[in-house]
């Protein structure tokens, strides 16, 4: 996520018609599964706190995306894990 990010508003490297094409995509997408920006964010920062229970992962290059097919959603997450924590899991917090 925070890579596509760079490539809409940093990244001198990509086209300008890759970066519309990339906005387009998750306009749509987002769109069609009803799901803002926000909730995406909450989203990320929510798997970020769970996961780094058990996982040291690299939150920098975490991607996570909804993708739609004709009949369903499915959430794809690449999250980069540099170690697994040994132990007992951080204590559960609830709101």
């Amino acid at each position: 996520m925070l890579d596509l990010f760079r490539k809409l508003f940093g990244d001198k490297s990509a086209s300008s018609k890759e970066v519309a094409k990339e906005r387009l995509r998750l306009v749509l997408v987002h769109d069609r599964v009803n799901v803002t920006p926000e909730h995406m964010e909450a989203l990320r920062n929510d798997l970020i706190r769970v996961i780094s229970s058990y996982l040291e992962i690299n939150e920098e290059e975490m991607e996570i995306s909804l993708e739609k097919n004709d009949s369903s959603v499915a959430l794809v997450a690449n999250i980069p894990v540099n170690k697994v924590k040994r132990g007992e899991p951080q204590a559960r917090v609830r709101c």
